[in-house]
């Protein structure tokens, strides 16, 4: 083998060492998720513990449609803690904590996701338009959800409403700003779950 070409295979080996210590650096080093509330006491409308709900996957615009743990600035501006991540997309964890704080509820027959084969009286459509820890002059978790209850059957809006709740932080460390939107997002789905078992 020529010099030239021993140059060209180390300087090529060298180009992937370094791009994979790059990939390895921006790799989450901790994974967080969110609880679902528990002990919930909504009051259910009559019949409503023989509806079944189906929870679709959230709506966001792209900077809340991540893994990443965002981190909003006067603008706004958006950032993201480093090395930290939910332990799946924002909508996909936000689902997950729907169901599960719906089926807590046990109020209803029955909770489910798309593709699961239940019979649905209605669904849950939301949007996430806040799930952050903002830092624009007081440090705080913000929590806001617009929700639609659809009945399935002939597609028409049963209610709908805007859930927002905010939680003071301690600090402005991913652990402490996770600790805050876990606290705004508990108060959202506590008084979600309330809503649904209302209006079913």
């Amino acid at each position: 083998m020529s010099l030239a070409r021993i140059a060209t295979a180390v300087f090529a080996m060298a180009v992937l060492v370094a791009l994979g210590g790059c990939a390895s650096t921006n790799a989450p080093e901790a994974y967080y998720g969110l609880t679902a509330p528990e002990n919930l006491e909504a009051r259910a409308r009559s019949g409503s513990g023989a509806r079944q709900v189906l929870v679709p996957q959230p709506r966001a615009l792209q900077a809340l449609d991540t893994a990443n743990i965002a981190v909003v600035d006067a603008g706004p501006v958006y950032t993201y803690f480093p090395k930290a991540a939910w332990t799946d997309t924002l909508p996909k964890v936000v689902q997950a904590k729907i169901v599960q704080s719906l089926e807590n509820t046990r109020g209803l027959r029955g909770v489910g996701l798309p593709g699961e084969g239940l019979l649905i009286d209605y669904q849950l459509q939301t949007d996430l338009r806040a799930f952050e820890l903002r830092i624009d002059g007081r440090d705080r978790a913000v929590v806001e959800i617009m929700a639609r209850l659809v009945n399935d059957r002939n597609g028409r809006t049963r209610a709908s409403r805007i859930f927002r709740a905010e939680a003071p932080a301690k600090s402005t460390s991913v652990r402490d700003g996770v600790a805050a939107m876990n606290a705004a997002a508990d108060a959202v789905l506590r008084e979600m779950s309330a809503w649904v078992l209302g209006n079913v």
